[in-house]
């Protein structure tokens, strides 16, 4: 089976005794797995020292892999070895009968119906963020230069604090501001090998240990507040009813149950809206043509009004350029899985074990696929939706793929056409000269040097 397996993809075996996880998660930071595609073909197997990873840029092989809803594909055990620390056994990193527990909890709750009745949380947020740029245009004189990047995330910790814990949202402002510096740490140990490094007493893994003892003891605060009081319509109280029959899956305790799920969705919750939002303003920023267009958009729709659910189904330009940013910038590199039971695709036989591995970048602009200006900002592509804007559809994957896509999506398309909305609305930018243009793989692909604007009153 093995032999055959290898035959059938064209072998590369690399004994990487350090820095192999970061290497074949990010050709920003290395040009390796552009490389091996070029010499190797569309399918190649590689070994890291301790796991056989499969990587897949085969369209006809992404269609079968896209459309599999099977169990025998989980998420690797890397994963919640890996970033442990910030994801647990939440619904991002487990497998089995304890994901389909929690996504049956936690995806009623993100459905589109639901989503809607937050409108007003994200309106007043954003508002509020804009208010500040407003005030730092006056006080520069019209023209201001704002890292956008910076008050996105934090916008966004504000609204998935809110819709999560309600009245306990400040609460979740701090637990928020942790998770962010445990993901910073992470990324820089990300080198190391899983397994013989992250027990070891560095200072680094110091710090690990001590934001999770201090982001559990924060949850927990809010659970017990949350406990003594009157139960709330949000997020939190079905985890925390969730919680009392999540006994009997591996051990989790109802403690680890809560604690992992929460700074999943404040993980997951807060990152993909910001980096979204961040990307298409750099892109709009760069192409003055499609942000004049956007914003014409918007104010015929909404006129002095803020958006509400209704006008965000008009907004077709703004969908267009928000399709077109997550297929050049989608929030996740790589759809990972390992296969748990031997499958079969594509005429190949995988046997249990392999990781699987298929960068979303290189599927979401292969010239075969998208055209000749597959590397281009062109949201025309997506004039007549996702079905032609290519020769495959299963080739746009920006919430993921299969059985374990986005639960979350409908919020991040409501929250993202909302924010840029009401921006649009007030305001004209351009890209500052201090701008460097430097994506980079921390856990998600983000701007590392930070995005840069130079921000005006837009003309009424």
């Amino acid at each position: 089976m093995e032999a055959e397996f290898a035959v059938a993809a064209k072998m590369i075996v690399l004994s990487l005794l350090v820095g192999g996880f970061l290497l074949f998660f990010s050709y920003l930071s290395s040009p390796h797995i552009e490389q091996w595609r070029n010499e190797f073909g569309p399918i190649f197997l590689h070994s890291n020292a301790h796991m056989l990873q499969l990587t897949i840029t085969d369209i006809e092989f992404v269609k079968e892999f896209v459309v599999c809803k099977s169990i025998v594909l989980g998420k690797p055990s890397i994963t919640s070895k890996v970033l442990g620390p910030l994801l647990g056994k939440g619904i991002l990193s487990s497998n089995g009968a304890i994901w389909e527990h929690q996504r049956k909890i936690i995806a009623p709750e993100l459905y589109l119906d639901k989503v809607k009745g937050m409108m007003n949380l994200i309106v007043d947020s954003t508002t509020s963020m804009l208010r500040t740029w407003e005030n730092e245009i006056q006080s520069q004189g019209g023209i201001a230069e704002v890292r956008v990047d910076e008050k996105l995330r934090n916008l966004s910790a504000d609204i998935i604090s809110k819709a999560c814990f309600h009245s306990n949202y400040h609460q979740g402002e701090e637990i928020f501001s942790k998770i962010r510096t445990l993901q910073k740490v992470l990324s820089k140990g990300m080198m190391g090998i899983e397994g013989l490094t992250r027990w070891f007493p560095t200072n680094e893994n110091r710090e690990i240990w001590k934001l999770e003892k201090e982001i559990e003891s924060l949850i927990m605060k809010v659970v017990k507040q949350r406990s003594e009081a009157s139960s709330e319509d949000d997020l939190l109280q079905m985890l925390l009813e969730g919680a009392k029959s999540s006994g009997g899956f591996n051990g989790i305790s109802h403690r680890k149950f809560i604690v992992d799920n929460c700074k999943t969705i404040f993980f997951a919750g807060h990152e993909t809206t910001a980096l979204v939002t961040s990307w298409s303003l750099m892109l709009l920023a760069l192409h003055p043509d499609w942000q004049a267009r956007a914003r014409a958009e918007v104010l015929e729709i909404c006129g002095d009004k803020p958006p509400e659910a209704d006008m965000l189904r008009s907004m077709k330009v703004l969908t267009m350029v928000i399709q077109e940013v997550l297929r050049l910038y989608p929030p996740a590199f790589f759809v990972a899985r390992e296969v748990l039971e031997t499958v079969t695709f594509k005429n190949i036989m995988i046997p249990k074990g392999v990781f699987l591995q298929l960068p979303i970048p290189f599927v979401h602009q292969d010239p075969d696929v998208w055209g000749s200006d597959a590397h281009k900002f062109n949201p025309e592509r997506f004039a007549n939706g996702v079905i032609k804007a290519c020769k495959s559809p299963q080739a746009y994957m920006p919430f993921g793929a299969g059985s374990r896509i986005c639960v979350g999506q409908h919020l991040a398309m409501i929250e993202l056409k909302v924010i840029l909305s009401l921006i649009l609305s007030k305001f004209s930018f351009s890209l500052s000269p201090a701008y460097q243009h430097s994506p980079a793989y921390n856990v998600v692909t983000e701007p590392e040097r930070g995005i840069i604007l130079r921000i005006r009153r837009a003309l009424s």
